[in-house]
């Protein structure tokens, strides 16, 4: 009886070690199986056929807010100050351009440093939160009362830019900070914004710290061009120039234009005059085209009658084309939305589109004259 259960177990024993050893068998060659399709994996070549892209950005700039003692007192409250009842008819066509530029032109240099009007300006912080709130995207502050504050206003202007996140060009806390290319990825085109002043109404700028504003040097304007050329898709530039309450650019303005876009300038946003002076394409010497607003007039300011209560939103679009042979930039479609600024009785500021104002009865300037004079006084200059 025993020798049978030995048997019986010896036979179970072998065909249990014998599944085992098929299991095994089937394992190594699953497995077998797997490590090659990993093998070949590895060693295969995929060629992908690099794709291009086609993209637009619409780049706007609005002209100068410069704040008068009765805009500025329009605008007080209890609280401080409040602007953004002066923006509310135009604000749904800021916020259209993909990228904004505003000529912050009084200095915001805030209360603490005093408030004040003509000749030496400064403005309450609160411009530039009304200024982001309403679809500005960069702030312009060179210009020709950078340093109406001194030193001690820009430090507390960049102090509040940086407070509230939005970037500013034109003036500089130190040498490093001038050197920063201020650039912005828009839709995929990488966009550098450069910014000059003629001067600073003959206040010095502190003997070491010429960092402080950017004065217009040609050659450093051109050699600025040529180095954010070679980071960023297009060049916008915005100057402080001319003649004040000249309606065309002076000799001075389109040389200069015409020099900086043969160095590589795309958009040129001038400012200064407060009045609008006209557009202009301008041809470079491969065949492509920059664009020249000589003057953006006044946007907010207290300044009125004969053109400087009249000014606008320009908005160029530019395509950026990426092929298997390389990228293409052009400058194409140039826009103008002329503004008005109301007011009655030096209070009730407010930035109204021009067509409204000259349908109301405010102006006895049509949208279509301020239309042609952009667009049509440079032609056979």
């Amino acid at each position: 009886m025993k020798n049978k259960w030995v048997w019986v177990i010896i036979v179970l024993i072998v065909c249990i070690g014998s599944l085992l050893s098929w299991q095994y068998t089937q394992s190594k060659q699953k497995m077998a199986k797997v490590l090659h399709v990993v093998e070949l994996n590895k060693s295969s070549t995929v060629s992908i056929e690099p794709k291009g892209y086609q993209t637009t950005a619409v780049i706007g700039g609005i002209g100068d807010v410069l704040l008068h003692d009765w805009v500025y007192d329009d605008a007080k409250t209890k609280d401080g100050y409040q602007f953004d009842k002066m923006f509310s008819e135009v604000k749904d066509s800021l916020i259209k351009p993909d990228f904004l530029i505003a000529n912050q032109e009084s200095i915001p240099g805030g209360e603490g440093l005093g408030v004040s009007n003509y000749p030496i300006f400064n403005s309450p912080f609160e411009i530039v939160d009304t200024l982001k709130r309403n679809g500005v995207d960069l702030i312009s502050s060179a210009n020709n009362h950078s340093m109406d504050k001194g030193e001690k206003g820009i430090l507390s202007a960049i102090g509040y830019f940086n407070k509230v996140d939005i970037p500013y060009v034109g003036i500089n806390k130190d040498m490093t900070d001038q050197q920063r290319l201020r650039i912005s990825n828009i839709n995929n085109i990488s966009t550098a914004v450069l910014s000059y002043t003629f001067g600073t109404n003959g206040i010095p700028i502190p003997k070491g710290k010429e960092y402080l504003v950017n004065l217009i040097n040609k050659d450093k304007i051109i050699s600025d061009i040529h180095l954010a050329k070679e980071k960023a898709d297009i060049v916008v530039i915005s100057i402080h120039w001319g003649s004040e309450y000249q309606r065309m650019p002076n000799d001075s303005q389109i040389t200069l234009a015409q020099e900086m876009a043969d160095a590589g300038a795309d958009i040129i946003f001038g400012h200064h005059p407060h009045v609008l002076q006209p557009i202009e394409t301008i041809k470079r010497a491969d065949g492509s085209n920059a664009v020249v607003v000589y003057s953006l007039g006044n946007f907010l300011s207290g300044q009125m009658w004969e053109y400087k209560d009249i000014g606008g939103l320009a908005s160029v679009t530019v395509q950026k084309t990426v092929s298997t042979t390389g990228t293409t930039i052009k400058v194409g479609d140039v826009q103008f939305q002329p503004t008005y600024v109301e007011s009655h009785h030096l209070r009730k500021y407010k930035v109204l589109p021009l067509d409204k104002a000259f349908k109301e009865g405010l102006i006895d300037h049509s949208p279509e004259e301020i239309q042609h004079f952009m667009f049509d006084e440079m032609k056979g200059q």
